[in-house]
């Protein structure tokens, strides 16, 4: 064990401060600041907030990381920052911190991607992945199916959002619905008490002709609103229990029939899922019980990993590390729109190791 890499990851793409520690596929920290609360007044993250919040936390974050650990921040082997996709302001705190530990250190650095980390995660819950691992990735931002040979190097998209991400419906629905920010924990809750067939509310792009891997939530969301308005203009009672339910129904039945299906169109036995509506337990159950009757494995972290956190940029960085992955330049920038074909950002100089003749112990005490 103390011959795997050791990496510190940090993660600050949207409302999340999250710093994780990983020794090869072993969790040794994962410490979390969220603002959350900050956003919640707005009903939405608000960037400015988010960075601010970010800049606040960072530093305590990483002691408090580094001592539930129990290693010292000179023991590490990398650092490891998300680069990209998410806020850009918030991005950048992430990723200047990251720098400067580096450098302090003497150690190389890795920008990764938030989406390859959302993968990557599931080998620190169920050891390493498969290759290739079907990935459906579903958060606030991103709804994606994904296909990686190697989640370092090679991760081909399928299908995305074309408009709404899933969780962003979630929190326009719990909004509709007066039941606060965020909407996933809050719709599931209520959901677990309604009838999910109560309301047959329609499923986007699953048509014939539609786009077979590629998922639309603004339809869906519209739908359930005029529903609720409608209600509401005639005055009856809106059972917001039975809404929850049809409408959370209606989200998982697509996701988890064009995830199946990508399984079975590639030849693929294994089904990964991540982000922060993988929390959701009636994703969990239906995917479950779909793979199950296709022969399929299915692969969920625990709902604390599925959302942003620094163990999984923690988990692709010492990914990073053990296959020699080139670490990433001085230079390194965050980008807002990294695509998931790029799980890293590698220097331009593949041969440095960015151990500097700088002195440790002048930069860092």
């Amino acid at each position: 064990m103390a011959d795997e890499p050791l990496v510190l990851g940090i993660e600050t793409s949207c409302d999340e401060t999250g710093v994780g520690i990983v020794r090869g596929h072993t969790l040794l920290a994962d410490a979390v600041a969220s603002s959350v609360d900050e956003h919640a007044r707005f009903g939405g993250v608000v960037p400015e907030v988010a960075s601010r919040a970010h800049l606040e936390a960072m530093v305590p974050t990483i002691h408090r990381a580094l001592k539930e650990a129990g290693v010292s921040a000179r023991d590490l082997d990398g650092i490891a920052v998300t680069a990209g996709p998410g806020l850009a302001g918030a991005l950048l705190v992430g990723v200047s911190a990251a720098k400067a530990y580096a450098y302090a250190l003497g150690k190389p650095l890795y920008g990764v991607n938030h989406l390859a980390s959302h993968i990557c995660v599931d080998q620190l819950e169920h050891g390493a992945l498969p290759e290739p691992t079907m990935a459906l990735l579903v958060s606030g931002g991103h709804s994606s199916l994904l296909l990686s040979s190697d989640v370092t190097s090679d991760v081909r998209p399928l299908g995305a959002t074309i408009d709404d991400a899933a969780g962003e419906a979630f929190d326009k629905i719990a909004r509709v619905l007066d039941l606060g920010f965020p909407g996933g924990p809050v719709i599931d809750r209520y959901a677990r008490e309604g009838d999910p067939e109560a309301i047959a509310f329609p499923r986007g792009l699953t048509g014939p002709r539609d786009a077979a891997y590629d998922f639309s939530f603004s339809g869906l969301k519209t739908a359930v609103a005029r529903w609720i308005e409608a209600k509401r203009a005639a005055g009856e009672e809106v059972p917001v229990r039975d809404v929850a339910a049809s409408f959370q129904e209606a989200v998982v039945d697509v996701l988890t029939r064009k995830a199946v299906r990508a399984c079975k169109d590639e030849g693929v036995e294994h089904l990964m899922i991540g982000g922060g509506v993988a929390a959701n337990s009636r994703l969990r159950a239906l995917a479950q019980e779909r793979c199950e009757a296709a022969g399929l494995q299915l692969r969920v972290p625990r709902p604390k990993l599925c959302t942003d956190n620094g163990a999984m940029v923690a988990a692709l960085g010492a990914e990073m590390v053990a296959r020699n992955r080139a670490a990433s330049d001085w230079d390194l920038s965050a980008d807002s729109s990294l695509p998931v074909t790029e799980p890293h950002v590698p220097g331009r100089d593949r041969d440095h190791d960015h151990v500097h003749e700088v002195s440790k112990e002048n930069l860092y005490s």
